[in-house]
């Protein structure tokens, strides 16, 4: 379904009505799909304290009485060192393009770093309005750090706003959200009200067991995990789904596999369980766990993964 069918299926919206699409952009593990679930009030994208969590464009989209705004959550800006890394970044530069504004998020806690800068620029280049969002201030106890914190940013560019939030506790974004309405243009809906995302069961699915499998394993396991669904049946009071994970070296399936198995049988359980809260039936899931040597350097195994190309997972 098309943007423009999306619109005409949807009903006229009130005088005054704004919509547009807004990006979600910053360095890795400062909190931008943390944001994105915050914002749409859903559950969208997955959320790890590992970098990278993120590996392709998550569409969000919140409906209200007067606005509807088709958010974007991105990969974490970095310097590439492999073909995946570089698939990542091309994804970030994608939605630089042709969007309404830009919300560069940024941690709070954290100093301004050369990569900061970098990062700042690349998004500055865009010339789309941009909002600086100093995340992660539930952290901070005394208030007054942020303000020599903000006139720092201001020197390194002219952001239309500078918002300190708290994403993982809602500080704040309220006023965030009011401030994103009233730089949107006029115009219709681009999606039906109860439209929330165009990320398909399947991606939803692979992106819940690399979820688990992140926040359960060590460092090196995260990076080198992809998920794949293989199968997808339904049946009238279960959903039944096979999915392949892949690691790069032997080393790193014994550590997803576990001991007698129970890490697996641990990532599968808890991925269950959100697939039956998420998707709102029984379901009866397998995991299989495959060697694949280099895989983040396979421009082809990254094409299959890429469910908005062929759907792979």
């Amino acid at each position: 379904m098309t943007e423009a069918d999306s619109a005409s299926a949807s009903l006229s919206p009130p005088e005054g009505f704004r919509s547009g699409f807004v990006s979600i952009l910053g360095r890795p593990n400062v909190g931008k799909s943390t944001l994105l679930n915050a914002l749409t009030r859903a559950r969208l994208a997955i959320v790890s304290d590992k970098p990278q969590t993120t590996r392709t464009l998550v569409q969000g989209v919140l409906t209200l009485p007067t606005a509807q705004i088709v958010f974007l959550d991105t990969p974490g800006i970095h310097k590439p060192d492999s073909v995946f890394n570089q698939r990542m970044m091309q994804t970030v530069r994608t939605a630089l393009k042709e969007r309404d504004l830009l919300l560069y998020l940024v941690d709070a806690t954290e100093p301004v770093t050369p990569a900061e800068r970098e990062a700042i620029q690349l998004v500055l280049e865009a010339r789309t309005p941009a909002f600086l969002v100093l995340n992660k201030i539930d952290r901070i106890h005394n208030k007054s750090r942020l303000l020599p914190l903000i006139e720092q940013y201001r020197s390194l560019g002219d952001f239309a706003e500078y918002v300190p939030v708290s994403a993982l506790q809602g500080e704040n974004l309220d006023r965030l959200q009011e401030l994103i309405i009233e730089r949107l243009p006029e115009g219709p809906p681009y999606f039906p009200p109860d439209y929330i995302t165009d990320q398909p069961e399947r991606f939803l699915a692979a992106e819940l067991i690399r979820e688990k499998i992140m926040n359960l394993t060590r460092q090196e396991v995260p990076h080198a995990v992809a998920v794949t669904v293989e199968r997808w049946e339904e049946q009238p009071e279960l959903l039944r789904i096979a999915a392949t994970i892949y690691v790069e070296k032997d080393g790193q399936k014994a550590i997803v596999i576990g001991a007698g198995g129970q890490m697996l049988k641990k990532i599968g359980t808890l991925a269950r369980e959100e697939m039956e809260a998420l998707f709102g039936r029984k379901i009866f899931l397998e995991l299989f766990v495959k060697v694949r040597p280099r895989w983040r350097q396979d421009a082809r195994f990254l094409a299959e993964l890429d469910w908005r190309t062929p759907v792979g997972g």
